[in-house]
């Protein structure tokens, strides 16, 4: 009688295993659609309630509607016009204004004067380049949600990596750029993924929840960055920030002032597609998605669950340090004090908007970075507050976080979405 329960207990675990591979292994073309078409209605409709916000928000437009009846003409116009000023504003502030371009182009071909046209690209430019640590920062926390862990440590990673890479960017001299560069970058990957694979491993072996870990670590980075700014790597009649980094460390800038857009960008989408080829590609991609599945039927299956918690938090972490030392090689060249304006906590915005895949993390990561980066045109000419796009930020992670509300909202059949990451599977143990 034991025999038959072992032997049907191996059969059960055998077929797990078997669902297992088969689900991972199997092109979710049946929801595919349902992927792409989700986030990009999630976007459209927090534009939707976002222009809501900006008419409620305009004390003028509220006043014309205690009159609605009288006028509703003149409310829903002003209302029209508040929201085409800012969302305008934003569009400008963030991709760059038309007449700008035909009038810095008709300039070049007059005079050869190259300034209005840097000027006119300066706004596409800012986005792509604060969209940079977003890519990383969004490949580091999707990377945790294919393994089944919750990384919302990025933020202290970030620090990680810009406290080291910016050591080593002007403690070390003599060296060419081809190495110098290099080796600042990914000794801050380094040292971020180290620091976060502390994490792993306490979840892998005592079972410490990595959510609480990493949030009490995040503050462990926030206060030593602190100490270290403001003694060991304190700037010598500066307070609190570090050395400039020598330019043989910099990250190469392919156009002259006022634009800052840099090579950073480019590592980025390398980085995002040497990610993809890990997951979806390698051995050791289908171990961390395995496990991130189902621990269990991956254990089984004679996959180690903890070296693979532990790899996939200092992966995991490398990404976001890289975040760090990519604002510091290729934007600020030293480092303040909470020089980081929450790249670490929006990524996990961005993982969740990206349905933790690296082509879904990279577009997120440049809607999030036009988004921010328009935010302060918006303010300055259209009068609408930048918290406005925290909003449109907020909103987005609600419809994507709970996609019900998006499916009944546009009348959408609900399908089984295949080969879907249980990221939350750490929550419960």
């Amino acid at each position: 009688m034991s025999e038959q329960k072992e032997r049907a207990l191996q059969n059960s675990q055998d077929t797990r295993a078997q669902a297992l591979a088969r689900l991972l292994l199997r092109p979710a073309r049946g929801s595919l659609w349902q992927a792409i078409l989700l986030p990009v209605l999630a976007v459209f409709t927090a534009l939707i309630i976002g222009a809501l916000v900006i008419v409620f928000t305009d004390v003028q437009v509220l006043n014309l509607y205690k009159d609605f009846f009288a006028a509703p003409g003149k409310a829903l116009a002003a209302s029209w016009k508040s929201i085409a000023s800012a969302y305008s504003a934003l569009f400008k502030g963030s991709i760059g204004n038309p007449a700008e371009f035909a009038n810095a182009f008709s300039v070049l071909r007059e005079t050869g004067d190259t300034a209005p046209l840097r000027q006119a690209f300066w706004p596409i430019s800012e986005s792509l380049v604060t969209s940079v640590p977003y890519i990383f920062a969004g490949l580091a926390v999707a990377l945790g949600f294919q393994c089944g862990l919750f990384n919302i440590g990025a933020e202290g990673q970030i620090f990680i990596g810009a406290l080291a890479s910016v050591y080593v960017g002007y403690s070390v001299k003599g060296l060419p750029q081809y190495i110098h560069l290099p080796l600042a970058f990914f000794t801050g990957a380094a040292a971020a993924g180290l620091w976060a694979a502390v994490a792993g491993l306490l979840k892998a072996k005592t079972g410490a929840h990595e959510v609480i870990n990493t949030i009490m670590m995040n503050y462990i980075a926030f206060l030593l960055s602190d100490w270290l700014l403001n003694g060991p790597m304190k700037r010598p009649g500066w307070s609190p920030i570090s050395p400039a980094i020598q330019d043989s460390a910099w990250l190469p800038k392919f156009f002259p002032d006022p634009l800052r857009f840099h090579a950073g960008f480019f590592v980025a989408l390398a980085i995002a597609a040497l990610v993809y080829w890990l997951l979806f590609k390698t051995t050791i991609g289908f171990e961390i998605r395995s496990v991130g599945a189902n621990p269990d039927a991956a254990r089984y299956a004679g996959i180690s669950v903890t070296r693979n918690f532990i790899l996939a938090m200092f992966l995991s972490g490398a990404l976001a340090g890289m975040a760090g030392a990519n604002e510091v090689l290729g934007v600020n060249h030293q480092l303040a004090s909470a020089f980081s304006s929450g790249y670490g906590f929006d990524s996990i915005a961005l993982a969740l908007l990206g349905k933790s895949h690296p082509v879904g993390v990279v577009l997120a990561a440049l809607l999030f970075g036009t988004l921010r980066s328009g935010a302060t045109r918006m303010q300055s000419l259209a009068g609408v507050p930048i918290d406005i796009i925290s909003i449109l930020q907020a909103l987005v992670i609600i419809f994507i976080a709970a996609p019900a509300i998006i499916r009944w909202l546009y009348r959408l059949r609900l399908e089984r979405e295949v080969g879907e990451t249980v990221f939350t599977r750490g929550w419960g143990q």
